[in-house]
């Protein structure tokens, strides 16, 4: 079971996990009427996953890479840190599923609120195209994920404000729809 909260506004290292006290506690109905779907699968069997290849052929994720997030492996590790947390969109789902390690997937709610999901080995996630988030690996500094796309990958990020873009304007008429 994924766990998910409402993020605390204090400052510091965004790899923490910035619990509140109180806890506040996201589920997973909260999470899918923002658009944002999970699973959980066995990471060990990625390679040969009927349960995997179901998903991926029902929803047409036909593209898939795999990176690693950690100082040994990915070439400006720092710099690509800070840039993967930088409050962005896509103007496509983004879709991971995370193979080994652990990290957190920040996304907005319809108040602008920062809700931050836990994903670790198993996790995979789908965010909507036009829902602003950003993405960390936790204090052990190390992820490994699947990146999945429908059609041929796009790696464009557009910083907030990206208000403008058509994948936002639907995004909020999808919110809207849910309330």
């Amino acid at each position: 079971m994924v766990l998910a909260w409402y993020m605390d506004d204090a400052p510091g290292d965004p790899q923490q996990p910035h619990r509140p006290d109180p806890d506040r506690p996201v589920g997973l109905e909260q999470l899918r009427r923002l658009g944002v779907l999970y699973w959980k699968l066995d990471a060990d069997k990625y390679e040969n996953d009927p349960e995997l290849e179901k998903i991926r052929r029902e929803r047409n994720y036909s593209w898939m890479d795999i990176i690693t997030i950690c100082k040994d492996k990915l070439p400006n590790y720092e710099e690509k840190i800070r840039m993967f947390y930088e409050e962005h969109l896509h103007l496509d789902d983004e879709i991971r599923y995370i193979l080994d390690g652990s990290g957190y997937f920040d996304v907005r709610d319809k108040e602008d609120k920062w809700i931050r999901i836990f994903m670790e080995k198993g996790d995979m996630i789908t965010l909507p195209a036009g829902i602003y988030h950003r993405f960390t690996v936790d204090e052990k500094n190390y992820a490994k994920a699947m990146r999945l796309f429908v059609g041929e990958p796009v790696w464009t990020a557009y910083n907030r404000p990206a208000d403008h873009f058509e994948a936002r304007g639907q995004y909020m008429k999808f919110l809207a729809q849910t309330a």
